[in-house]
């Protein structure tokens, strides 16, 4: 696999109190009778299918028809019978008062007054507005698709198969998450592949660089302390000292954006002190040579000190360490390629763990990313395609990174087909896009829109129909992580609450009404049962990975692992044009970078606004989701901007006090918390969406692109970290 796929990305404990039930309609798919039922009490197998490293595999109690208990499955050695803080509450987010509980129609935009309508209403409004874009303009390419990562359950895709089966139309194409990451390592090893990370307990050595699992990959990070109980050292790389890195041996504080001249400036150390492994990269990479020379005739340890802010010695002991222990395992965290140079960043840090010979070994590796778990057909994507006489030929692609601004250049530019109609699953735009004021303006140039959801959340607000979607614990699914090597698989736990049905469920409603309306018009299957749609997910020779006969053996334990992982790469065979290692890429030449892993300047910092703005995940929430649920506001409901002493010194700012944090593009109004944990030069301001609260760290954020992405997911990634603000007490 050349290339990622981007279909479906594209990448404690305590007993819960009875919750009262709540009686739904019963789901129209073929019933498969969940695992251990035991009179009016069972136990079934469950999947959290959120945008994580963990991906955990989940026993659910169940108990006359209500959720009662949640806990991590034990069949699972990664999950490990643990959940997660945001996992525990997933009984609260199923019975929150707050979901969307029927299909509703908004009289206006942003008003909040919002009428009940029944589905055969709104399946009937959605099909004829589709019926009638696609007679006025003979395509239905002014349909636009918002689509990610909300719910990873492979079955989800069905709202990619059903935009596919009404004709091409504008997608959101491009991931925020990854993307300059995947790229470099597609130019490096062919693919993104990491080793196992249960493996990380074998490393004598082991630098999470830009990573905070401690707070988002809980399960890794109790794998983490288990190499340390062993005499694992464990060093963190971050310009923020995050709670990963103070339980660390060794916290590195490092300037934003120069991760890559600290990875040369060890690389050149190395070399110059002959500990790299000579006898690997003559055998397994391509271009050593051209990166030895690069090495020696460009970089000094005395200049990626002034770069990076990490004293000489310090770097210099770093290297030695790290050489000198076999194996050494790195893991490269997402938030490092989030810069205007995040590509170039990882391409020098996979280049210190290639010329050091710490790929393809146990314990080593630079681990990123893997997408070998996603052995799906994508069926319920792919069952729709495009009814014969569309004249657009084709789907609009547009970067998912500046959809917004795309939108407003195509609505108002009169010589391309507008966007009359855009359908939202999966996300919540609104709150989660940069540049928040150009995401209403974006909303408002559209006729007409429909988004699916659990939650009014800002996204439904500014929605036209808003249709309500099933939890986990009511619907079938099957996912994969993009971390570790696990699959699980997601039975319905209760019977679906409210009015709610799945992505899948709806697909298959709206292409049923279209072709009553007008037969021919809609591609998509409607008459298949949940048990063929399962069945025809999971690829025979992927079946046979984990010695099974069918895809219903996965129940007996509601999970499985894809094993031969523990060393990725040590067969020697990469997935390259050349099929080694490449220190030298013409492919990411050819895609308009430098051939080998040399120092990109990192981004100017504007005189005008000196102060970095970071925006990292949250430990309480993921990305929109879980802050707004009862448990979590009672824990945390107010939002604030983390600063330096000496900062907040400098601007007569005391804890607490309210300030107002300006960009290019917005601000917000804040309260400040005084912490040693953050630069002197820079402010936090963690992502999340806070209920019935106007408040927004994306109101800061301006749409600038990292510096790669496209070659493997289609699109320039975003340079989250790469964001300059003022800060002033009000």
């Amino acid at each position: 696999m050349s290339k990622v796929s981007r279909r479906t990305f594209l990448k404690g404990s305590a007993v819960l109190g009875a919750l009262a039930g709540i009686g739904g309609t019963a789901s129209s798919f073929k019933k498969i009778k969940p695992a251990k039922a035991a009179g009016k009490k069972k136990q079934v197998f469950s999947s959290c299918p959120r945008n994580c490293y963990d991906t955990c595999s989940i026993v659910t109690t169940v108990e006359d028809g209500t959720i009662k208990f949640v806990t991590g499955n034990m069949n699972n050695t990664y999950t490990n019978g643990r959940l997660c803080v945001k996992g525990y509450t997933y009984p609260n987010y199923v019975y929150s008062p707050d979901r969307i509980k029927y299909p509703m129609r908004q009289k206006e935009r942003g008003s909040g007054k919002w009428e009940r309508i029944s589905w055969d209403e709104a399946y009937d409004i959605i099909a004829k507005k589709i019926l009638e874009i696609k007679k006025e303009y003979g395509t239905t390419l002014p349909i636009a698709l918002n689509k990610y990562s909300g719910n990873f359950n492979v079955l989800n895709n069905a709202v990619e198969g059903m935009l596919s089966s009404w004709g091409y139309t504008t997608r959101a194409q491009g991931t925020p998450c990854w993307p300059a990451g995947i790229d470099s390592q597609t130019f490096d090893f062919g693919a993104a592949v990491a080793n196992d990370p249960e493996v990380m307990v074998k490393a004598k050595y082991l630098i999470v660089w830009g990573a905070n699992p401690a707070w988002t990959s809980v399960h890794s990070m109790s794998i983490i302390e288990r190499a340390k109980e062993n005499g694992t050292k464990i060093v963190v790389i971050d310009p923020i000292m995050t709670d990963t890195a103070s339980k660390a041996d060794e916290y590195i504080g490092i300037k934003a954006s120069t991760d890559g001249a600290l990875a040369l400036g060890m690389a050149k150390y190395i070399l110059d002190h002959n500990l790299h492994d000579m006898e690997w990269m003559k055998k397994n990479s391509i271009g050593y040579e051209e990166y030895l020379n690069y090495l020696r005739n460009n970089i000094t340890v005395e200049w990626a000190s002034e770069k990076t802010g990490v004293p000489v010695e310090v770097i210099e002991r770093l290297a030695r360490e790290y050489a000198a222990a076999k194996p050494a395992a790195i893991w490269l965290g997402y938030g490092l390629q989030r810069h205007t140079n995040g590509g170039a960043s990882v391409r020098a840090i996979d280049a210190l763990a290639a010329m050091t010979g710490n790929i393809g070994v146990a314990g080593g590796g630079a681990n990123y990313a893997q997408t070998e778990c996603y052995g799906f057909n994508y069926a319920v994507q792919s069952a729709g395609t495009p009814p014969e006489g569309d004249k657009a030929g084709g789907d609009r692609m547009l970067n998912m990174n500046n959809f917004p601004a795309q939108v407003l250049a195509i609505n108002n530019d009169p010589e391309q087909i507008p966007i009359k109609m855009l359908w939202v699953a999966c996300r919540n735009p609104i709150a989660q896009d940069p540049e928040a004021s150009v995401s209403y303006k974006a909303f408002e140039s559209i006729d007409f829109i429909v988004t699916a959801d659990l939650w009014f959340n800002e996204t439904v607000k500014q929605s036209d129909i808003v249709l309500p979607v099933s939890s986990i614990f009511e619907t079938w699914g099957l996912t994969a992580s993009y971390w570790h090597y696990w699959v699980n698989v997601n039975e319905p736990a209760i019977e679906p609450l409210y009015e709610s049905k799945s992505d899948l469920e709806i697909a298959m409603g709206i292409s049923k009404r279209l072709n009553e309306l007008e037969p021919g018009s809609c591609t998509y299957p409607t008459d298949r049962s949940i048990e063929e749609w399962i069945s025809n997910e999971l690829a025979d020779d992927f079946i046979k990975k984990f010695g099974f006969k069918t895809w219903r053996d996965i129940l007996e334990k509601g999970t499985a692992k894809v094993e031969g992982y523990e060393a990725a790469w040590s067969d020697g065979k990469f997935r390259t044009p050349s099929g080694k290692y490449e220190f030298l890429s013409e492919t990411c030449a050819a895609n308009g970078h430098h051939a080998l892993p040399v120092y990109v300047e990192e981004m100017e910092v504007p005189k005008d606004r000196p102060i970095r703005l970071f925006s990292p995940h949250w430990k309480y929430g993921l990305h929109s989701q879980f802050q707004n649920l009862e448990w979590m506001r009672s824990i945390h409901n107010e939002p604030f901007v983390e600063i330096h002493p000496a900062l907040a010194k400098k601007k007569g700012i005391e804890d607490g006090d309210m300030v107002r944090v300006e960009s290019e593009v917005g601000y917000v109004e804040v309260k400040a918390k005084i912490t040693h944990t953050v630069p002197k030069d820079a402010v936090v301001i963690y992502e999340a969406w806070y209920k019935e609260q106007n408040f927004n760290a994306n109101f800061l954020l301006k749409a600038t692109p990292s510096d790669m992405g496209s070659y493997a997911t289609g699109q320039a990634g975003l340079a989250f970290h790469d964001q300059f603000v003022t800060v002033e007490k009000i």
